[in-house]
């Protein structure tokens, strides 16, 4: 049996993390400090044993020290993510998402602990035009967010160098599903379309729409999490793999179907997007290649984009009825 330590635990991708460890028959010290978490995420888990919350702070050295105590592994989630808010708070980012890191990764090298999993992001890829995108090939960074996730990508590559320390990074491309929150000025596209439609309003796409993205069912982040928590992957010790469904989507078309599946629910008729400017620091296409995530993990999506959208779609109009 083992003890994870998940950052970021009540978070969107984190709480689902967490669960599926639950189910596996292993133990969860959940740790976040419900900045951009949310305590029900979480609740239903807090009748287990084997489940236990911390509310703390990947900033304050201590605390994860004290919260990592007994644990073999760490599966870390926590960051403050969106590219605009980076632009916006580049030093908050920088705290969370670097400082605050390397103290959980320092920490669980020194408990020595058994396998290091962290969340990158397709970020990384900045301005570089190839497609699809393939690990050893990243562009110049477009944003503060995207400078954080490149370096601690370093951190984890150099700790497994010098330590020995059994890192693996998961970028994540566009990640959703449900219990992402369409709450906040820096909401993920998907819940933030699901939560304008059901009131019969007209969300702002950025852009023309026709930029593209690998969308990704959370499913699939969880099954990747867990193959390298868990799997037998020795050649992924000290590399970073794309997480994705490895199938590229624009935005409108994203849009549509979203439309059409709460259409099938209500009836809310063709309401129109509204566009607007581009997004400073966003990426035009993504599109990820799963080669070496196959190869050294054993990852293949479990769930494509419009099973995804489905029960992302049925789930948000069941918890706002």
């Amino acid at each position: 049996m083992a003890r994870v330590f998940v950052t970021g635990g009540a978070g969107f991708i984190g709480s689902h993390i967490c669960e599926r460890i639950l189910d596996l028959g292993h133990e969860v010290v959940c740790f976040d400090n419900l900045i951009t978490g949310f305590e029900e995420n979480i609740e239903h888990l807090k009748m287990h044993d084997g489940f236990r919350f911390i509310k703390g702070d990947i900033r304050e050295l201590n605390q994860v020290r004290e919260g990592m105590e007994g644990c073999t592994h760490v599966s870390h989630q926590a960051a403050l993510g969106s590219v605009p808010r980076s632009i916006q708070d580049p030093l908050r980012t920088n705290e969370i998402n670097i400082s605050g890191s390397l103290n959980v990764l320092s920490e669980a090298q020194k408990k020595s602990v058994e396998r290091f999993v962290f969340a990158s992001s397709s970020s990384v890829y900045g301005d570089n035009p190839d497609m699809p995108k393939v690990e050893s090939k990243v562009g110049r960074l477009l944003s503060p967010y995207a400078v954080t996730k490149a370096s601690f990508e370093e951190y984890a590559r150099v700790y497994n160098q010098i330590h020995g320390s059994c890192t693996i990074g998961l970028r994540y491309f566009n990640i959703f599903g449900p219990k992402q929150s369409p709450s906040g000025a820096y909401a993920a596209v998907i819940p933030l379309f699901m939560k304008h439609l059901s009131k019969k309003e007209r969300p702002t796409i950025f852009g023309d729409g026709e930029q593209t993205r690998d969308f990704t069912y959370v499913e699939n982040a969880v099954e990747a999490n867990i193959l390298s928590l868990f799997g037998d992957v020795p050649y992924a010790f000290g590399k970073t793999f794309n997480v994705a469904c490895g199938e590229t989507l624009t935005i409108n078309r994203i849009y549509n179907e979203i439309l059409q599946v709460i259409n099938e629910k209500m009836d809310i008729g063709d309401i129109k997007p509204i566009y607007g400017a581009p997004r400073s620091g966003d990426i035009k296409d993504s599109l990820a290649d799963l080669s070496e995530a196959n190869r050294c993990l054993g990852y293949a999506p479990i769930v494509n984009f419009s099973a995804g959208i489905k029960h992302t779609v049925n789930w948000f109009l069941e918890s706002k009825a």
